[in-house]
């Protein structure tokens, strides 16, 4: 008898035992790379077990043993979750598995600002580690204005058809099916609506405007108006490989579609990403009879229905407006300046101070 007690007071030392170490291997961080940052994928579909041996193969766990301890004190119900992870600080098993648990996997966030055309995404995508800007180009170039701009979460592997896949989804998500109703109520093909969405995210970053200023390109298609926008010069420059960031007189007479100095009504196509916004005002533009526009070197515009209107706008906002900053800076600034890279992507002929027929300023009709 007194041996069975001992056999038992043995199993009970050695249970308690295990019980320690299980308790204490769980909950003691551990790092086992040398590498300042470790990355582990799990594919979808990977077994516990497999997904045990790749954390241990990394070094993020200590021993298959632990990882198993560390399931099992989470709960064998645990649920653990596909993706890439990335560690960089000692942790424990069971935080670790809570990790995968959540989903807390390691994604590169990449911003699109509207407005942005598919070169100059590329040049984002890029900096981002991302590939060759002239790899997204290639992809994205016939997908030219239905690559959404937003914020995207993004694995590191993502190739350029991939992110092409994954901004046009989006955009389809954005041109709802009001949008797409509102259009056609107004005579306007999907691909008519997202180039004029594109000219007016080009045209103006200020929200409260981009319905005046469909209006006023709506009101120009209308009665057979040329739209004369600088944005689509430049895009046909940069189409051309021509563009150095700025636009020039001469410019105006380059032989392109995209043209609109040459070429009545809309461009071929868009000439970059418009946001919802955008796309809103393009469908539901002002009650406006407004023709023309000029920047009042504020972030605004004044609008106007008459070409002498609209020069005398010119003749304050802009001619006035330079003369004064010529004075002030002791004659090193021109009253006309000869681009409008002051006030790129959003800028077209309103920054030249010249009174003309142009919806912003320039004076071609």
């Amino acid at each position: 008898m007194k041996g069975f007690f001992s056999f038992i007071l043995l199993v009970a030392i050695a249970a308690g035992g295990a019980g320690y170490w299980i308790y204490r291997g769980v909950r003691e961080p551990f790092r086992g790379y040398s590498v300042p940052e470790q990355f582990v994928d799990i594919p979808s579909g990977l077994a516990t077990r497999a997904i045990g041996d790749r954390l241990v193969s990394a070094g993020v766990v200590r021993d298959r043993l632990t990882f198993r301890a560390a399931l099992w004190t989470a709960g064998n119900t645990t649920r653990l979750k596909a993706g890439e992870y990335r560690f960089a600080d000692p942790m424990t098993p069971l935080d670790v598995i809570d990790k995968i648990r959540r989903g807390d996997v390691f994604v590169v966030p990449v911003t699109f600002p509207e407005g942005l055309n598919v070169f100059e995404m590329g040049k984002i995508v890029e900096s981002k580690g991302f590939g060759p800007a002239s790899a997204f180009v290639e992809e994205g170039r016939t997908h030219e204005g239905y690559l959404f701009p937003d914020t995207y979460a993004l694995s590191r592997h993502t190739d350029a058809p991939k992110l092409v896949r994954i901004m046009t989804e989006a955009f389809e998500h954005a041109l709802t099916p009001e949008i797409r109703a509102a259009a056609a109520e107004r005579g306007l093909t999907e691909r008519q609506l997202v180039t004029l969405a594109s000219i007016v995210e080009k045209e103006t970053g200020n929200p409260a405007e981009r319905p005046i200023v469909a209006s006023v390109y709506e009101n120009r298609l209308r009665i057979g108006m040329a739209l004369q926008c600088d944005p689509t010069v430049i895009y046909a420059l940069e189409l051309a490989g021509h563009y150095d960031g700025n636009i020039r007189r001469d410019d105006l007479s380059v032989d392109s579609p995209y043209n609109t100095y040459r070429y009545p009504g809309l461009p071929p196509g868009p000439i970059a990403s418009p946001g919802r916004a955008s796309l809103d005002a393009v469908v539901h533009p002002a009650d406006t009879e407004y023709l023309y526009f000029v920047s009042k070197n504020d972030g605004s515009h004044v609008f106007a229905k008459t070409l002498a209107e609209h020069a005398r706008n010119v003749q304050t906002y802009q001619v006035d407006f330079f003369k004064a900053g010529k004075a002030g800076r002791g004659g090193r600034a021109s009253a006309f300046p000869s681009s409008v890279s002051g006030e790129a992507p959003r800028s077209s002929s309103a920054s030249r101070g010249e009174s003309g027929a142009s919806a912003r300023g320039r004076g071609r009709r």
